[in-house]
């Protein structure tokens, strides 16, 4: 008798995988590593070259900063198919999509890992400007989806410019439904606390503003904004010179961060610990820890340039002058470098960071830039403290994000590293510092680029995506802080999730950690083009190998053929979800 779809997700969910013998591995050294002991290792044998621009205004591609191939086929038409299936779902009951089962636990006597939780990342949009959730049935339908490929939840963005249109007055409209939403279908929620604005960064695709009431105290007062040597303004995100300054009705932004997180707990404190489980604090443009040094926006920036510093708005420029004078130099404290290019010259085009007596390496150098990403540092730990206020005895984790700044990485300048606020090159760590910061908060390490491969990116740039994140992964070991990541670009190729599986289980220089691996990753992200069927085959067959972790060492196509039977039981509600977020 043939089984219904119940029945054979059941049975498929009930039947653990057995992993095979794995061999020991050794143990791998504690001691601190630079840039320069990760970049001295053998070059990749395919590359590619990335032209330098000859102009400074043009769009930068959507594939920036990565350049990664164009994946994937054309996405089919599943209308008719959906329609096809319209009567079977109406009678499916939920129970019918069921999460797998964890794996058996390792056998006695073997050392083994829980594996690597996977979370998909949610549509920015996914909460309307009218405070409603977007694609209703679209939302309901997809993590559905996720769920029964055991996923282990979202992560979703809270938007400052949706909630709090008017000073103190918060609206929590759509979040509500989009959390029950999660709760009802079994997922865990990251919660990101977005305090930047969304649009002009890679990825972005809508437009979500400071809230109105904050930009403007901006127009009034254009210092609050990031400023370039030139006097460009960037409104992504308030200038964390004025962090402490009460410049925003009578609050200082940091208050303000810190009443929205407040009121986010108060209003959500059924749900936290066990639905919402992680709280990522925004701290910067696209909710990383930097400043706006490469604003695609406008086409000011282009990939791979070497980006700007941000530090010429009056409150940035006080602090620095004050820095200047405490040191005893006080003709440092006038402005920034002046020698140090525009967004799009490379670092051998500038004096300031060429490799030889170029400024970075000077007395000068070393001031400008201690001083530089000691201010960002400085404004991770005052929002952290005021997170770590608010959430403590809740039950959730706090992270914090971390840009993969990969291009020139290879030279000892690392400049796109330095305008971004990373005192990082060739003979200095500057990720150690952020690690320690964090730790001292017991907040996350998030971590971006995962999925890429060095021979990927552009040689003669000398980027090298893997190099920078060992570093990392070598700085969060140092530090005892936990390490999460995430991928910078929309990849669905066996090939990336390869290489995110690679990075997760934390294998630095060809030793793995035992017993250590990435405590998260989070996947970018949830779309109709996730849920097409090959890109879906393969997603469940990644997620399944990342649940298994260290467990497990079988090929790939092994454990796609373990998936595909799932995959099309599951078929129906993967289509309704595809077909419904293309509408």
């Amino acid at each position: 008798m043939a089984l219904s779809i119940t029945h054979q997700i059941g049975a498929l969910a009930g039947t653990p995988i057995q992993a095979e013998p794995g061999s020991g591995s050794g143990e791998p050294s504690t001691a601190t590593v630079s840039a320069a002991a990760v970049w001295k290792s053998p070059a990749a044998s395919i590359r590619c070259r990335a032209q330098k621009p000859d102009v400074v205004d043009a769009l930068s591609p959507p594939l920036s900063p990565c350049r990664s191939p164009v994946l994937g086929g054309i996405r089919p038409d599943l209308s008719v198919a959906c329609r096809a299936f319209a009567a079977e779902m109406e009678a499916l009951p939920e129970a019918a999509v069921t999460e797998h089962r964890e794996v058996a636990p390792a056998a006695a006597g073997k050392k083994g890992s829980g594996g690597v939780p996977v979370y998909v990342m949610m549509p920015l949009d996914s909460v309307t400007m009218h405070n409603t959730v977007n694609r209703r049935k679209a939302m309901n339908a997809s993590l559905q989806a996720l769920k029964s490929a055991g996923v282990e939840g979202i992560m979703m963005d809270v938007w400052w410019g949706l909630v709090e249109r008017e000073p103190g007055s918060y609206n929590w409209g759509g979040y509500a439904e989009l959390l029950e939403m999660a709760k009802k279908h079994g997922l865990k929620v990251q919660a990101v606390m977005s305090f930047h604005q969304c649009g002009g960064n890679v990825g972005d695709s809508c437009c979500i503003p400071l809230p109105k009431w904050v930009v403007e105290e901006a127009e009034k007062d254009p210092d609050l904004a990031y400023t370039d040597q030139w006097g460009r303004r960037n409104y992504e995100y308030i200038s964390l010179g004025c962090d402490t300054l009460p410049v925003l009705k009578g609050r200082t932004p940091v208050q303000c961060y810190a009443d929205f997180m407040r009121a986010f707990r108060d209003n959500f404190q059924h749900l936290l610990g066990e639905t919402i489980v992680e709280i990522q604090v925004g701290m910067g443009p696209a909710g990383e820890l930097r400043y706006p040094s490469y604003p695609e926006q406008n086409g000011t920036w282009k990939f791979p340039g070497i980006g700007a510093f941000q530090c010429y708005d009056k409150y940035m420029l006080s602090s620095l002058k004050a820095a200047a004078e405490a040191a005893g130099k006080p003709e440092w404290g006038h402005t920034g470098p002046t020698d140090a290019g525009q967004y799009n010259n490379w670092p051998e085009d500038t004096s300031f960071f060429k490799k030889e007596g170029g400024g970075w390496n000077s007395q000068y150098g070393e001031f400008f830039l201690s001083w530089y990403s000691q201010m960002l540092l400085d404004h991770g730990e005052r929002i952290l403290s005021s997170a770590k206020s608010v959430f403590e005895n809740t039950g959730v984790k706090i992270s914090v994000k971390v840009a993969g700044i990969h291009w020139h990485y290879g030279t000892r300048s690392h400049a796109p590293e330095l305008t971004a606020g990373y005192y990082n090159t060739r003979s200095r760590d500057g990720y150690l510092p952020i690690a320690q910061m964090l730790a001292r908060h017991s907040a996350i390490f998030n971590f971006t680029c995962i999925e890429m491969r060095d021979h990927e990116q552009p040689q003669d740039a000398l980027c090298a995506p893997e190099k920078l994140v060992k570093q990392v992964a070598l700085a969060t070991r140092e530090a005892e802080v936990p390490l999460a990541g995430e991928n910078a670009l929309q990849r669905y190729d066996g090939y990336a999730h390869e290489q995110i599986l690679r990075s997760a289980l934390l294998n630095i220089d060809g030793y793995p950690q035992e017993d250590k691996e990435m405590c998260a990753f989070t996947y970018l992200r949830m779309n109709p083009d996730l849920f097409q069927a090959d890109n879906w085959r393969r997603f469940v067959a990644f997620v399944k190998k990342m649940k298994e972790g260290r467990d497990l060492h079988r090929c790939w196509e092994q454990v796609e053929r373990e998936a595909e039977h799932f995959v099309h039981v599951t078929q129906p509600l993967v289509q309704e979800a595809a077909v419904a977020l293309m509408h």
